[in-house]
């Protein structure tokens, strides 16, 4: 049988600053609807639960209330900005302490599922190049996940826009040296699939992390970002994923347009993020 992945990403969930809670719900609900074996959010849970632990608590009882199979990892705004990060006004840095407020209440930040034909690797990108103990033991899981098995990687961020030799350093891709980090645990087979979410733009591309590798990035269930604040990789729209998983080591992926879901921009609600200035979230 085939196995059926909701991807839901960028949900920026807060008690204090509901903005982006309908969209959630709607999207929660059309998942109930049309069924998933897994629903895997891919990060920025919260809006600001990095520094402020409340919205790690009110994001996660709406996830509760939705009783559909859940399981995280984090991003930026969930666990701390990457300590290798360009210096900017925003989330504070990855910590002891961010990682285990977020620890507390969603769980374990990277984890691995077997299911028919395939390994499903979900890894907390924040953790590479960090100084925290956690990093070494996730390299770990990496290369014991990665042996001889059809892979499906998800991470918050991107690998990479061009290839995996951009030397670009910034907060919206994996920098290089944690990315080479990763790819040496991943080994000489380059997952098949390759999902992550942070850039609230879908993105669907073939090969460019290895032959018969493919890389989807989903859309937020949130807003997209002005053109100002970011540049245009792909479709500026709001909505999921839903990854097929197949025994026999094939996938498909499709972006699910969810009816009469918003599709706001950052930019009308200043107030979301007013604690940086002119930082953006991503």
């Amino acid at each position: 049988m085939v196995f059926r992945i909701a991807q839901i990403s960028d949900t920026h969930l807060s008690g204090s600053k509901p903005y982006f809670v309908a969209n959630f719900r709607k999207v929660a609900s059309h998942i109930a609807q049309a069924g998933a074996d897994l629903v895997l959010h891919t990060g920025d849970v919260s809006l600001d639960g990095s520094a402020q632990e409340d919205d790690l608590i009110a994001a996660r009882r709406l996830h509760a209330a939705t009783g559909l199979p859940l399981r995280f990892i984090p991003g930026n705004h969930d666990i701390g900005e990457s300590q290798d990060a360009p210096d900017v006004a925003g989330p504070p840095r990855l910590s002891r302490a961010t990682r285990e407020r977020y620890l507390r209440h969603f769980g374990r930040d990277y984890w691995c599922l077997a299911v028919p034909g395939w390994r499903i690797l979900a890894i907390n990108d924040f953790l590479l190049g960090s100084n925290l103990a956690a990093a070494h033991e996730q390299i770990c899981a990496v290369r014991a996940a990665a042996r001889g098995v059809r892979l499906a990687l998800f991470t918050h961020r991107p690998l990479f826009h061009v290839s995996p030799g951009d030397a670009e350093i910034g907060g919206r891709f994996l920098n290089p040296r944690p990315r080479a980090e990763l790819l040496a645990a991943l080994g000489e087979l380059a997952p098949a699939l390759i999902a992550s979410g942070h850039v609230h733009q879908f993105v669907s591309k073939d090969g460019l992390a290895g032959p018969g590798s493919r890389q989807i990035w989903a859309p937020a269930t949130s807003f997209v970002l002005p053109a100002t604040r970011q540049p245009h990789y792909g479709l500026r729209s709001t909505g999921y994923v839903e990854h097929v998983l197949t025994p026999d080591g094939r996938h498909f992926s499709r972006l699910v347009p969810v009816p009469g879901l918003d599709c706001p921009s950052l930019a009308d609600y200043p107030e979301a993020y007013a604690q940086y200035l002119n930082a953006g979230p991503c």
